[in-house]
């Protein structure tokens, strides 16, 4: 006698596909955040907050950015992590602070 196993399903109507979405690709250690704001001030005052989240996840984490100004001043960073969990975990727990 056989047995029937049901794989379990994605229910994408819950948002739970949405969610699993964020997947440990190999070599996928950079995440990149675009910031705008009004003054350049202000901009290196949100990217401060991003660069102690990313510090808090690795302290060896290693990042660059520029600073453009055209009709607002635009913050276009890299942070790299040692390895991709990492950066998995960064870009979750950074949703909180761009609400």
């Amino acid at each position: 006698m056989s047995k029937l196993i049901k794989e379990p399903e994605v229910c994408e109507a819950c948002g739970v596909a949405g969610e699993m979405g964020f997947i440990i690709n190999e070599g996928d250690e950079v995440s990149e955040i675009s910031l705008f704001a009004a003054s350049k001030e202000a901009l290196e005052a949100e990217f401060a907050k991003y660069l102690e989240l990313a510090k808090n996840v690795n302290s060896a984490v290693e990042h660059e950015f520029e600073i453009e100004e055209k009709e607002q001043f635009e913050l276009h960073a890299k942070l790299k992590f040692e390895v991709s969990a990492e950066k998995l975990i960064f870009d979750l727990k950074s949703r909180s602070i761009s609400r």
